[in-house]
């Protein structure tokens, strides 16, 4: 009987034990759905982080540099936006980085490095007229001048790039922003598509960012940590004047260079 009595009380240990086994399993799984469900609200609602694959925007952003890019306040003129490409402005085909990357992406473990999305600078809003340059080489919005020392890309001769060397002038329309890289000799942006023609849209129109297609404003580069630092707008915009008109519904291109 003794002997009964010891194989009935280790059974009870064992379920014991199995019982706590599979109780902390379940407790973990829901701990990291939990946490799995957060990181893909605040990815989708609050903000995420990307990878910066190339050097249009340096030296405010170095190529690998981790981003976060925050989607709750709207982008001001200056701001440093991400956008998907709606407009094709890139010509490679994207990379398939397999279903797991990509998983690991989408719930924000790593940063997305969809090459489907750029990068740029705000420079004009819907209305705006931007137009380089004035007699000083500056570029302007609604007639102002911008010093844009304070981001414009310097050399390791110190010598800062031209605002532009292709000359234009244009009136963004509704909806739509006019964007331009930091690193003005290796950036691919507004400008350079000033002469597009796509069948089915206005000549030029594929210049201007559609506002839907941003996804947000850059914050910060969070990685790797000796480029760490917060962005906020240039003061160079603060003195820029709504526009007095209305925004056209179409793009009015004054005048532009063959070439960016």
């Amino acid at each position: 009987m003794e002997k009964k009595v010891t194989s009935d009380e280790e059974a009870a240990q064992q379920r014991t034990l199995g019982h706590r086994i599979w109780s902390g399993i379940r407790e973990l799984g829901l701990i990291l759905l939990g946490a799995l469900i957060i990181s893909v609200v605040l990815r989708t609602f609050i903000g995420e982080m990307f990878l910066i694959p190339s050097g249009s925007m340096e030296q405010t952003l170095q190529i690998d540099d981790r981003v976060v890019v925050q989607k709750m306040v709207d982008f001001q003129r200056g701001d440093i936006v991400v956008f998907e490409d709606h407009n094709s402005w890139l010509s490679i085909e994207p990379e398939d980085r397999g279903p797991f990357v990509s998983a690991l992406e989408f719930i924000g473990v790593l940063p997305n490095a969809s090459q489907n999305h750029l990068i740029k600078r705000v420079i004009g809003l819907p209305g705006d007229r931007v137009e380089c340059c004035d007699a000083e080489g500056r570029l302007m919005v609604n007639g102002v001048p911008i010093d844009e020392s304070a981001y414009l890309y310097v050399n390791n001769q110190g010598e800062m790039v031209e605002p532009s060397e292709m000359r234009f002038a244009v009136v963004v329309p509704q909806d739509r922003i006019f964007v331009m890289g930091d690193h003005r000799n290796a950036s691919s942006d507004s400008r350079c598509h000033l002469n597009d023609l796509v069948p089915g849209r206005e000549d030029g129109d594929s210049a201007f960012i559609p506002v839907e297609a941003v996804v947000g404003s850059a914050v910060a580069i969070a990685l790797p940590f000796e480029n760490m630092r917060t962005f906020s707008v240039p003061e160079a915009f603060a003195a820029v004047p709504d526009p007095l008109e209305p925004a056209p519904d179409k793009p009015v291109i004054e005048s532009a260079d063959s070439t960016c």
